[in-house]
């Protein structure tokens, strides 16, 4: 057995399965700088990032971006898969040819060929082993492909199950904050008799989706790559919109909803920070206010308006930028590495909620009046 051979394969194997296990069974974050998976998702996100920007076309562009998720899942996949494949075949080499005389050449592709044939269980009568070591390393590799299929298998339904679950309260959010979601939105639209109850149950729900958030996506990184159905939806977006609703709740209202924000702007900031150290983002706030003076004013004249009772004053002010301060660089880190929009605090006039949007109501150009 050539030894040098025979240690780059087991070394190979070792680096393929370690990351295998650490990406799919470990059910805990992996802070390690060098594995195989942070390797393959920062070669490949790097250039279909880039590629992506390029499109003028908002539409183009976030389809282009869709397909990444998923199909950088099925792309890591096959490059375990090919790691396994080349680990045996080292060490296929480095045992010698598995029959003698063997009648072709014995080299690095015909080791490949026998390795792959084990791995996907073929069983071709040219390829069967007749050395004990080379039996031995049949059945263990075979044994190996078949672990393999049975992780995949299990793997993708996992993933997507993460994804649907996520998006089902993304998608809700759009009746109660409109799209994209906003935190003024939010509290406008629960301004009428019974909304701060309604309003204290989604801080509820949002506090516990947000705790499902970081544990799936801080197993499974892969789920914040996948993109929701609508361009103008995201899971980033709606986490941030909570974020900001709660931060808004806490400094301007009193009651059990100001005491239920509190839990819930902890746990949606403990998310957005967690997942921007995932991919290592660095925090640093964004190139345009999201929330300048003049704005913040329009936000308060909106909740007036709509019967909301809020204290003001410059130390409301100061504590509302300073909630900012603790969720709002990282979620814009987020934001730039995943090349989604964070949400508006105050929609625009001309906003219209998606479920509205019916396409009689854009054939006609009318549209149903706003509720709350």
């Amino acid at each position: 057995m050539r030894l040098l051979e025979a240690i780059a394969g087991i070394v190979l194997l070792f680096i393929v399965l370690l990351d295998a296990f650490e990406a799919i069974v470990l059910p805990r974050r992996v802070t390690r700088r060098f594995r195989l998976t942070r390797l393959f998702y920062r070669s490949t996100w790097i250039p279909w990032r880039a590629v992506g920007l390029s499109f003028k076309s908002n539409k183009i562009r976030e389809a282009f971006f869709s397909f990444y998720g998923p199909l950088s899942l099925l792309l890591l996949l096959v490059v375990w898969a090919i790691g396994l494949i080349a680990g045996f075949a080292l060490l296929v080499l480095a045992a010698g040819p598995p029959a003698h005389p063997y009648p072709h050449d014995f080299s690095l592709a015909t080791a490949m060929y026998i390795s792959g044939t084990n791995f996907f269980t073929l069983g071709l009568d040219e390829v069967a082993p007749r050395t004990t070591l080379a039996r031995i390393l049949t059945v263990f590799e075979a044994g190996m492909g078949f672990g393999f299929l049975a992780i995949v298998i299990g793997y993708l339904p996992t993933i997507f199950t993460g994804f649907s679950k996520r998006e089902v309260s993304v998608v809700l959010l759009d009746a109660h904050a409109g799209s994209p979601p906003s935190a003024t939105e939010l509290l406008r639209r629960h301004s009428h008799p019974g909304g701060l109850e309604t309003l204290l149950i989604l801080f509820q729900e949002w506090e516990r989706w947000s705790a499902e958030l970081l544990e799936s996506h801080l197993s499974y990184p892969v789920l914040c790559y996948f993109r929701s159905q609508h361009d103008n939806e995201s899971w980033l977006s709606a986490l941030t919109a909570v974020c900001d609703a709660c931060a808004l709740t806490i400094v301007s209202v009193d009651g059990p909803a100001a005491m239920q924000a509190q839990s819930t702007f902890a746990m949606t900031r403990h998310a957005v920070v967690d997942l921007a150290q995932v991919f290592h983002a660095v925090p640093r706030r964004p190139k345009k206010d999201r929330l300048p003076p003049e704005e913040l004013f329009r936000l308060r004249k909106t909740l007036k308006h709509a019967g909301w009772v809020l204290r003001q004053g410059p130390g409301e002010d100061q504590k509302l930028n300073d909630l900012r301060e603790m969720y709002e660089p990282s979620a814009n880190a987020l934001a730039d590495f995943l090349c989604m929009d964070l949400p508006p605090w105050v929609h625009p006039p001309e906003v219209i909620a998606k479920w509205k949007a019916s396409v009689w109501a854009r054939v006609s150009g009318t549209l149903p009046d706003d509720f709350g």
